[in-house]
């Protein structure tokens, strides 16, 4: 469908024409494929591409705007990056932004929320994006003979889905929200703060649960989470598209000098897993691995972090917390080891992959490696327990060339099979069976049917 979408005045609304002008030529093993209109429901614009969720959208968006019109349908609190409605161009056609309030963490108006939320039936995290002006927003617009395909790009934005949508609607779950949820509450120590994170589990498990059921079809980022999704919810037309990385920009400039003491973790520190992990490592992990090499130093890369986190850099004078930087690559580059202990987590960990295109040793626990094709010793180290996670850095820290060694094999592995442009290929061909179920297909892109 090409019908034109009437605006309303109140609304935010930019008009992306010249998004192809600033994309790759189009691929021409694409051109067969009908042209789609695709409305594109999101909580926050894309830019800056500092959160793994915004680089995992913005390429399959970016691929998808190249032969067919995108409506980016997003909140926007007013707190967006300066340039972040420029860079829409890259990947919508037009964009619509509706005007929102959310509350920063630690502010009074956010303690309020979470004090409000005791009687609500929805989670915290999805009930702050509640909008009627999104929701009415997407009623108008999927209005018979206006766009093809609703996709609902994480959970957060069906809590405005109409009751009743006559287009087919796609899900696109990046993570099994529950299952976060569950590991937060696993790893509380404080009685109010677990009893908390298990009500918040419960909530999310059974509104991820009717969501997943209602959308005509769910894409998720690995195999282990559409099982999850077709075992633990009973879905029953699942797909997953594989996680990828830019391997030209991820690629070691080898112009950096390199610190052979340093211990890196990057990632965005205004998300709460990632603010367990650095914690915990700090707690539990660090300690252990100065003792035996007391020049090891832990570099905290990420934005926004959380007075917890710039606390850390305070209590122990071998950590570093930068804050938000513009390039995460010179760190990963000068440092000799990468670290994932993340403890909380669901679908798949981008920063993975790109440190491994960036050719960095890695020790991970089994959670910060789930959904990946990657093997222990192989590509990687994995360990789960605070001195099995210590022993394998210090192995790093103690034998460059095993570390080296490490790294290339990570390289080459996602260098050969993880580019994103297979990923975009495989989203779009879901998209355009949404759509049509009759067009011819891949037979290894859809996973699971019923």
């Amino acid at each position: 469908s090409t019908a034109k979408i009437p605006r309303r005045s109140f609304h935010f609304v930019v008009p992306c024409t010249d998004a192809t002008l600033r994309l790759p030529a189009h691929d021409t093993s694409m051109r067969k494929r009908p042209n789609v209109h695709i409305l594109w429901l999101k909580t926050e614009l894309l830019h800056p591409l500092d959160k793994g969720g915004r680089i995992r959208t913005y390429q399959m968006l970016r691929h998808l705007v190249r032969e067919h019109r995108i409506t980016y349908l997003t909140l926007d609190d007013g707190q967006r990056d300066a340039n972040a409605i420029q860079s829409a161009k890259e990947y919508c056609s037009d964009l619509i932004c509706i005007p929102a309030r959310t509350a920063r963490r630690g502010t009074p108006r956010f303690y309020w929320q979470l004090a409000r939320n005791l009687a609500s039936s929805l989670p915290y995290s999805v009930g702050k994006y509640r909008s009627s002006s999104m929701e009415r927003e997407i009623t108008r617009l999927t209005r018979p003979g206006s766009v093809d395909l609703v996709v609902c790009d994480f959970l957060f934005p069906a809590v405005n889905m109409p009751t009743q949508v006559p287009i087919p609607m796609l899900l696109f779950q990046h993570n099994v929200e529950a299952m976060i949820w569950h590991r937060h509450a696993a790893v509380a120590t404080n009685p109010l703060r677990r009893g908390y994170m298990h009500r918040q589990w419960r909530r999310m498990h059974a509104f991820e649960r009717d969501q997943c059921r209602r959308f005509d079809h769910v894409v998720a980022v690995s195999p282990e989470d559409v099982a999850w999704f077709a075992n633990a919810y009973g879905v029953r037309s699942l797909s997953h598209v594989p996680t990828g990385v830019d391997t030209d920009y991820f690629r070691p400039s080898y112009a950096v000098p390199s610190d052979p003491h340093n211990i890196v973790f990057t990632g965005s520190m205004d998300w709460l897993p990632n603010e367990d992990a650095v914690g915990h490592f700090a707690d539990a992990v660090l300690p252990r691995i100065t003792t035996a090499f007391p020049t090891a130093t832990f570099s905290i890369v990420g934005r926004n972090p959380s007075p917890s986190v710039v606390a850390l850099g305070h209590k122990h004078a071998a950590i570093h917390v930068t804050g938000t930087v513009a390039d995460v690559r010179p760190y990963l580059e000068r440092a000799r080891v990468f670290v994932v202990p993340l403890r909380i987590g669901g679908g798949t960990r981008l920063k993975i992959f790109e440190a491994m295109a960036m050719e960095k040793a890695i020790v991970t626990t089994s959670v910060g490696a789930e959904g990946l094709p990657v093997h222990d010793g192989e590509h990687l180290l994995i360990a789960d327990t605070p001195a099995a996670f210590a022993d394998a850095v210090l192995r790093l820290l103690r034998d460059p060339p095993y570390a080296t060694a490490l790294g290339a094999r990570a390289a080459a592995l996602v260098r050969s099979r993880f580019g994103w442009q297979h990923a975009a290929e495989k989203f779009t061909e879901i998209c355009l069976r949404t759509v049509n179920p009759s067009l011819p297909f891949d037979a290894r892109t859809l996973v699971h049917t019923s």
